[in-house]
């Protein structure tokens, strides 16, 4: 079993304790502790398997396969959303609310699509891969917001046009927010004292590089996840932990009884 070296969470939670302005990169690791799946991770919903059309779950939940066959798209978009009905935050994300309850300067990069940050408190967050719960229309403006996809007949119908709904979210194959990068870079020029990445394999370049550029900056850095990981080499800080249990006890140094 992985334990931390003797003073290393101490160390950590002193970095945080001393910033101001803290960039947090999350993934699916830390949704984990509140049930969710990693969807590719060991153990994910689609960990080495392929779709019963005989696609790869890449191909499956393509911007592509929306515009050719949106009803296939659904049917693995709605099964995800499925595995995520009723989830709640975990102490992760509510150390993180807590945070920027404290410095308003910290920041929340996610790629999760689950909305959980939001859920615990969190106002500074860019949801970079958008939300599942939302729903706009591929042909006209319409957007509208649902709890879940339980009613919906899939692929569902705008009210307005008749055109395709489709989830407010990034496919494999789309561009990311022009907005949501914009607001990355305005973070990043205005400075940040620490850079912490918690669950996540840090594969897409977007997601690793403020990790690279804190580096090259001579900013702190802190990773929290069990595994290995895109950035585990180059950080300051490396805590083979879970999110919930890593925030914890990180939170508990912060303010000891």
């Amino acid at each position: 079993m992985y334990v931390p070296r003797d003073g290393e969470l101490d160390e950590v939670a002193a970095l945080i304790r001393n910033a101001q302005r803290v960039l947090i990169i999350t993934g699916a690791g830390i949704s984990a502790d509140s049930g969710l799946p990693t969807y590719r991770g060991i153990g994910g919903l689609y960990h080495e398997r392929l779709t019963k059309e005989g696609l790869t779950i890449e191909e499956a939940l393509s911007g592509d396969m929306m515009a050719r066959h949106p009803e296939v798209a659904w049917r693995y978009i709605a099964e995800i959303e499925a595995n995520c009905r009723g989830a709640q935050p975990n102490a992760a994300h509510n150390v993180i609310a807590d945070l920027e309850r404290e410095k308003p300067g910290v920041w929340v990069l996610t790629q999760n699509v689950d909305s959980l940050h939001r859920m615990a408190g969190s106002q500074k967050v860019i949801e970079i891969h958008g939300k599942v719960h939302h729903l706009r229309c591929t042909e006209c403006h319409h957007q509208r917001s649902v709890q879940d996809f339980a009613g919906l007949s899939l692929p569902p119908a705008c009210p307005v046009c008749g055109g395709v709904l489709r989830p407010d979210v990034v496919l494999f194959g789309e561009s990311l927010p022009q907005k949501g990068l914009d607001r990355l870079a305005h973070v990043l020029e205005q400075g940040v004292d620490l850079v912490m990445s918690i669950g996540t394999t840090s594969a897409f370049p977007y997601i690793a590089g403020p990790v690279w550029w804190a580096q090259q900056a001579g900013v702190p850095t802190v990773e929290i996840n069990p595994g290995e990981t895109e950035v585990s080499r180059i950080v300051d800080h490396r805590l083979r932990m879970g999110a919930a249990k890593a925030m914890t006890q990180i939170w508990a140094r912060l303010h000891p009884q």
